[in-house]
């Protein structure tokens, strides 16, 4: 009895939901007296927004009205709730006219419709925070990872109708622009980006940065996981969390990649078990703290995607994610041109609403192969010119040991391409392009760089 007293209590049964009658007629007045006003509240409110029902008709008139005309008064609202059969549950034509006469000061409207939405958003705090107590509460000798699921579910979509973003100043961009730049001066910090752990790499692009979309392309085996997971690696030893999306191999094989690359031992030797418990088990340390978080899940949508990175991003602040690779996702569209345009596009999308760097692999066609030095272009992207298009870096990837290519010369020299692996900065938005080598440890799927004396670094100005 007393647990269940202490449950309604907590659940407020009782109490009149957080609502603004007055200044919802105030916006409907405004926005029916006042056509051009409506400019300023449809980026912020929506229909379910309004806490009375007739309310949320009439401003969903509004909208339809707008949508087919560009423009609302009156007389064209009135006519869609007649239209949609909704003129006498919302009070009839005098109660609407009446709403005219409500109207407040045109200047607030804004403020008006912060209002009704922070209602909004406090009533619905109120009917997550009863959901998830009646799961709890039903559910009470079962599992409450449902709860737990279904509450991180319900919480991100809330914080993604508060978060509301607007236009900035180019004087206070340009001032945010100049700290950055004094920081480097001062030494605080090395560059803008998130750290490659390269510095060949690194000190071309000025490390990944928000926002930005960056591709790493190439043929099969030629090392465009490895080069994934040995960023993802450098980056967390920075203390930079990063969310891994693997659409191909699954966490386990990941998590053995990376044990195989502390251990020293290969991928084959962990497999069969032929290594010492007590050298993994030591190894295995470096790895522990890592903040480096694996999804593997397939055929994985932009939405889910975008669902996903933005929980890692709340739960864990991560600076970086990853996706292993581009056209092993699920896109929309009629052919797989399309598809992959529309992924491209919303990779780009998350990047800039997450404010975070995300790191897309992507496959390219034959082209290289009918090379002869099968070294890959941009033009060689895999079905869609969409990805190079937004894409803000594109990192070919080569192995010239691949195609039985026993050396390249390099500043007068010869140098021995076992384990070499060439990475083309084709494309860099925000800065100059340019080409460096790595050392690639297949056995080990361990990538480090080439000493400053065979190292190929070849850079040039890219234009704005």
């Amino acid at each position: 009895m007393k647990q269940e007293f202490i449950r309604t209590k907590s659940l407020k049964i009782d109490n009149i939901p957080p609502h603004s009658i007055d200044t919802e007629k105030s916006i409907l007045g405004i926005v029916l007296s006042y056509p051009e006003a409506f400019n300023d509240v449809i980026g912020i409110l929506k229909p379910e927004m309004f806490y009375k029902e007739s309310h949320q008709k009439i401003y969903k008139s509004a909208l339809n009205v707008f949508n087919k005309i560009n423009k609302v008064d009156l007389v064209t609202v009135t006519n869609e709730l007649i239209n949609m059969d909704d003129l006498e549950s919302c009070g009839g034509a005098y109660y609407v006219t009446q709403l005219c006469n409500m109207a407040g000061s045109i200047s607030m409207i804004e403020n008006y419709a912060f209002i009704v939405k922070q209602k909004y958003i406090a009533r619905e705090y109120i009917r997550i925070g009863y959901e998830i107590q009646s799961m709890a509460y039903d559910g009470m000798s079962n599992d409450v990872s449902e709860v737990a699921e279904y509450a991180e579910t319900q919480i991100l979509e809330l914080s993604g109708i508060i978060q509301k973003k607007e236009p900035k100043s180019l004087g206070k961009l340009v001032d945010g622009v100049i700290d950055q730049i004094q920081k480097i001066i001062n030494k605080e910090i090395d560059f803008i980006g998130i750290p490659s752990g390269f510095d060949r790499l690194d000190n071309i692009t000025g490390g990944f940065k928000k926002k930005e979309l960056i591709i790493i392309a190439g043929r099969p085996g030629m090392g465009k996981t490895a080069l994934a997971l040995q960023i993802a690696k450098n980056t967390a030893e920075f203390k930079n969390g990063v969310g891994l999306f693997s659409c191909e191999m699954s966490d386990e094989s990941l998590a053995r990649r990376y044990l195989s690359s502390v251990s020293g031992r290969s991928n084959v030797e962990l497999l069969t078990g032929d290594c010492n418990i007590e050298l993994l088990l030591s190894s295995s340390e470096k790895l522990l703290n890592l903040g480096i978080y694996i999804d593997d899940s397939t055929d994985i949508t932009i939405t889910e995607l975008r669902a996903k990175t933005r929980k890692l991003l709340l739960r864990y602040k991560i600076k970086l994610a990853i996706v292993d690779y581009l056209q092993l996702m699920k896109g929309e569209g009629q052919s797989r041109e399309q598809q992959v345009s529309y992924i491209s596009r919303g990779l780009k999308a998350i990047a800039k609403d997450l404010d975070i760097p995300i790191i897309a692999l992507s496959q390219i066609n034959r082209e290289t192969e009918s090379r002869k030095d099968k070294r890959p272009q941009l033009s060689d992207l895999r079905e869609s010119g969409a990805i190079e298009q937004d894409a803000d870096m594109v990192l070919l990837v080569y192995r010239p040991i691949y195609y039985k290519i026993a050396s390249i010369s390099s500043n007068g020299q010869d140098i021995t391409t076992d384990g070499l692996m060439i990475v083309d900065i084709a494309k860099n938005r925000n800065g100059a392009i340019g080409e460096f080598n790595l050392k690639h440890n297949i056995s080990l799927t361990e990538i480090v760089q080439y000493e400053e004396s065979v190292d190929i670094f070849k850079t040039s100005n890219q234009p704005f």
